[in-house]
């Protein structure tokens, strides 16, 4: 059975500034920098803007010395993991897209809707993830480990973001 999360990032700026900034590769690049604090292999894969939005490839690299024991269990050398991020064309009322991670051979996958709109004070990113295990017996846990970290990711790459927008604006 699939575990689901919703994540709602508020930003004080703008949807105009916020989705101007993810559709910037320096702002990718300098996200892979604050990637690699935590994990050294980290890159931008794929990078494109057109008039069908943004399209975006991660790559990161996890250690399996520095996997929890539960994955390490069930992932048998360093975890690769695929993230794909796509906002369509930019709309000042809402602008959706879609997310997804995956492991090459992993035990399962994460897909995401995501929604940029305008509020009252700012904007929100809301992301909407499910987590689906492929292991009997562990599934469960693992999901709700990856979708505690995703929480911790999501909060991350938020602060990431209102800090860069602060400063490249």
């Amino acid at each position: 059975m699939a575990r689901r999360l919703s994540y709602s990032a508020r930003y004080e700026h703008p949807t105009e500034k916020v989705y101007s900034a993810l559709s910037s590769r320096e702002f990718w690049d300098d996200q892979m920098v604050e990637f690699r604090k935590l994990t050294p292999q980290s890159d931008v894969d794929k990078f494109v803007v057109d008039e069908n939005g943004v399209d975006i490839v991660l790559v990161q690299t996890l250690p399996k010395s520095d996997l929890p024991a539960i994955a390490s269990a069930v992932i048998k050398k360093d975890m690769i993991i695929t993230r794909k991020e796509f906002l369509g064309p930019y709309n000042p009322e809402k602008t959706e897209g879609t997310y997804s991670a995956g492991i090459p051979a992993g035990p399962g996958n994460v897909t995401g809707v995501q929604e940029l709109f305008p509020t009252d004070t700012g904007c929100t990113l809301r992301r909407t993830t499910e987590v689906k295990v492929y292991v009997p017996f562990v599934n469960g846990k693992l999901e709700q480990l990856i979708l505690v970290n995703l929480v911790d990711l999501f909060r991350g790459e938020a602060e990431f973001t209102a800090d860069w927008i602060a400063k490249n604006s």
